[in-house]
This record gives C-alpha cells, sequence and structure tokens, in this order.
C-alpha cells in the first residue's frame, strides 16, 4: 500500500503546500542562475570584443 493512502486530509493538503513552496524556491534559483548567466555572458562579449 502507498503511503499517501495513510495520511488524512491534513496532511495532504500539508504535503502539497510544501511541494508548491519547494517548486517556487526551485523556480526562483534557475531564474537566478539564468541572470547571472546572461550577465557573465554580457560582460565577456564586451570586455574581449
Amino acid at each position: 500500500m502507498s503511503k499517501e493512502k495513510h495520511l488524512n486530509a491534513k496532511q495532504k493538503a500539508y504535503a502539497e503546500k510544501q511541494e508548491k513552496e519547494g517548486r517556487k524556491v526551485v523556480n526562483w534559483i534557475f531564474g537566478i542562475l539564468i541572470l547571472f548567466a546572461i550577465a557573465f555572458c554580457a560582460y565577456t562579449i564586451y570586455n574581449f570584443a
């Protein structure tokens, strides 16, 4: 039997909330990394061109 069958409604709601918040954090991290990559590309192009 899966673990989720044993969770009650409150626990399921909490797990879904945690998953949403985790995805939000991951999206922020990727967004910041992309911005840094773009800034680094611009820096290298303007310094060595």
